[in-house]
């Protein structure tokens, strides 16, 4: 290895490779530094369990980033007095994209040959979105999307944080050189700026860690402030380089045990970024300053190691390969849930190390040191214009081309063969007992769209989120003197379709009160480790509302997952008081309630499975008792309502097959889930005929 003053200070992308920069030396606590940084994040991505929290490494690689750059950036300014735009744009895309658009292609095709067919289409929106430094708004999006938060984790998925990266030094370099023109080159008018634009950056984390988690994690604007707080270190460099040695020392070492306390301290539960990602940016902001004094006592003797230095040239390269082969090797290796274990993706993690090796020796040094890209910017620029492009249209292509998923003949359609029986029921229990072994023909709608269909009650927004307390909505005849009101969770917004069709063809009001998790019986549950308090609130809120309505029926059904805050010694008593507290509530004179008991569950994600098996459709079949979530809870609800007047529709024998308990996943021509555990639309619209008996006799005639 290169001596400390031979090898100059290296530029440093999100996750690692140094470039160099003429007459400054390397500072090899740094490179260590990344080292430990990309070495938390694939232990935590392994599941080892003592470092939970090692996503923080993405903390502190935006810090080393911030930092490095920025020093960069005023060097130049102070050599030159302007920044080269297009020279460092061009630096960038020789830095990042040979190794990023290689790793991006051969994930593509990974995923083609063994992720679900099923999720092709998506998973190529996320190589498109991340190779044009996106794909941290698509994560984001769909973060919030509530019936997308169980899908399993996209091979791009890491690509984020190099999205988020990017997407700041979109504006960074003009900004400064704004600022260092207005300033006439002094630094502290430039550092009070950054400061204040790092401030509301914060701050802006903060609250939408509260409002909206996935904004918070996966936004540009507030993760800004831990590349502003290396963009600070970088202004006050001088300042720091004059600390006596007896306080930089301690800094470094108080600053590594605030990384290292943040990732064993932290989980996947905890609220981040938040508050919570000031422990490990400070530590990491605390090695960088500490480190600007070159002393043998500070964390420098352990981070300027020659194994952490090797593997911190590494970094980058690790980052970009390890993600993809824990998602994508279990499912190749078949995996049945396609989760590698902690050894297996300990071993996986090694061999993308390898990866990272040859794809630095064979794709990543011979294009960013040729001498065709030396000193010529627009070269480079093309290159970058090119891989970015190439890359994209792999995406589009694999979008516009699917895998091909195999079907059987076609079935009979499910709905019109409900709605034109005399007795449907009878009829449905004859279609579930012959339903298809091979993915029918005119499946409908196809399988590819199951999951992205929305009633309403999700295209208007109207089934609230966890932060949100307020949101009724109505449909059907506004005007009608008759009103049904549907209160519950996502188990119970899964019945909206059906509904909304009574609602209409009967002339009734229908309203919409549900919330993602809340259940409808008055237990506080758990949600991110805390009391899911904002279900409280929005359930005396829903109660408040339900009494002004003064509805003819109340429809309420919720999801059997889910654990009390408090669980007690008798957990079918604590429920049946939280659900006849409930239906005591509900029922006002004049109004009726009718409890939808849970619905069976799949086994596993059954649109992906069904892809997988499209030929062999009874593997994807789930069986009673084991389609039953928690029995321990019906028993309560039906205990429950057996006090309180209040009518228990069961909807097990809609979905499982009498006698034989088979609960198949395709019933006629439609699917029956969308996801690991609700109904699709198509399915609870079909059971209207089977559903509309009960509910018309409760609502009786206008």
């Amino acid at each position: 290895m290169p001596s400390t003053t031979s090898v100059p200070i290296p530029e440093v992308t999100t996750s690692g490779r140094s470039a160099p920069s003429e007459g400054h030396a390397l500072r090899l606590d740094i490179q260590g530094l990344r080292a430990v940084a990309v070495g938390l994040v694939v232990l935590s991505h392994s599941g080892v369990p003592l470092v939970g929290g090692g996503y923080i490494g993405v903390d502190v690689f935006f810090v080393i980033s911030g930092f490095l750059i920025t020093s960069l950036l005023l060097r130049e300014l102070a050599t030159t007095g302007r920044v080269s735009v297009r020279s460092f744009y061009a630096r960038r895309a020789l830095r990042l994209l040979p190794a990023s658009s290689l790793v991006i292609a051969v994930t593509l095709g990974g995923a083609w040959l063994f992720l679900s067919k099923a999720r092709l289409a998506e998973y190529a929106g996320d190589a498109l979105a991340g190779a044009l430094y996106a794909v941290n708004f698509r994560l984001a999006a769909a973060g919030t999307d509530y019936l997308a938060q169980n899908s399993p984790s996209s091979p791009f998925q890491h690509f984020w944080s190099l999205a988020v990266e990017e997407q700041f030094y979109l504006v960074w370099p003009l900004l400064l050189l704004l600022a260092w023109r207005v300033t006439r080159g002094r630094r502290r008018p430039i550092a009070v700026l950054l400061g204040v634009l790092c401030l509301g950056s914060f701050a802006a984390g903060v609250i939408e860690t509260n409002s909206s988690a996935p904004w918070a994690y996966f936004g540009s604007l507030t993760r800004a402030w831990e590349l502003g707080a290396g963009a600070l270190l970088a202004l006050g460099a001088g300042r720091l380089r004059r600390l006596p040695a007896a306080i930089a020392a301690p800094l470094t070492w108080v600053g590594l045990a605030g990384v290292t306390l943040a990732a064993v301290w932290f989980d996947d539960e905890t609220p981040f970024p938040g508050h919570h990602a000031l422990l490990p940016v400070a530590g990491a902001a605390l090695i960088l300053a500490g480190g600007c004094v070159p002393t043998p006592q500070g964390a420098a003797w352990l981070l300027g190691r020659r194994p952490l230095v090797w593997l911190g040239g590494l970094s980058y390269g690790w980052y970009l390969w390890h993600w993809p082969l824990l998602v994508i090797a279990p499912a190749a290796l078949g995996i049945v849930d396609g989760t590698a274990g902690v050894p297996l993706a300990l071993g996986l993690s090694v061999a993308a190390l390898g990866l990272a090796w040859l794809t630095l020796r064979l794709a990543e040094n011979p294009v960013r040191f040729h001498r065709a890209f030396r000193k010529r910017p627009h070269r480079a620029l093309v290159l970058g214009a090119a891989l970015s492009s190439g890359v994209s249209a792999l995406s589009l292509t694999a979008t516009a081309v699917p895998p091909t998923i195999e079907v059987g003949g076609p079935a009979p359609a499910l709905a019109p063969a409900l709605s034109d029986a005399p007795a449907p029921q009878a009829r449905l229990t004859e279609l579930l007992a012959s339903s298809p072994t091979s993915l029918p023909s005119n499946l409908a709608p196809p399988l590819l769209k199951v999951r992205s269909s929305r009633s309403a009650v999700y295209r208007d927004n109207c089934h609230v989120n966890y932060a949100t307390t307020t949101g009724p909505c109505v449909y059907g005849d506004r005007t009608s003197s008759r009103t049904v009101v549907l209160l519950g969770d996502s188990h119970a917004a899964q019945w909206f379709p059906a509904l909304e069709r009574l609602a209409t063809t009967h002339g009734w009001k229908l309203v919409s009160l549900t919330k993602a998790s809340c259940k409808v019986a008055a237990v506080t549950i758990v949600s991110g480790h805390e009391p899911y308090t904002a279900c409280d609130t929005w359930r005396t809120a829903a109660m408040a509302r339900i009494e002004t309505l003064h509805p003819d029926l109340v429809v309420v059904s919720s999801s059997d997952a889910g654990d009390p805050f408090r669980p007690t010694a008798d957990p079918l008593g604590q429920w049946t008081t939280g659900f006849e507290h409930t239906f005591r509530e509900l029922a006002d004179p004049g109004t009726r309630v009718a409890a939808l008991l849970d619905t069976p569950w799949p086994k596993g994600d059954p649109v992906d499975c069904a892809a997988e098996n499209s030929l062999q459709l009874r593997a994807c079949a789930n069986h009673l008792p084991d389609a039953t979530r928690d029995a321990t809870r019906g028993a309560a609800l039906r205990a429950a309502a057996s006090t309180t007047a209040t009518t228990v529709i069961d909807p097990t024998p809609w979905l499982c097959a009498p006698g034989t308990g088979i609960c198949p996943v395709v019933v006629a021509d439609t699917a029956v889930y969308r996801d690991e555990s609700h109904l699709s639309e198509a399915y609870a619209e079909a059971l209207v005929p089977v559903l509309a008996p009960s509910l018309d006799r409760l609502v009786g005639a206008p």
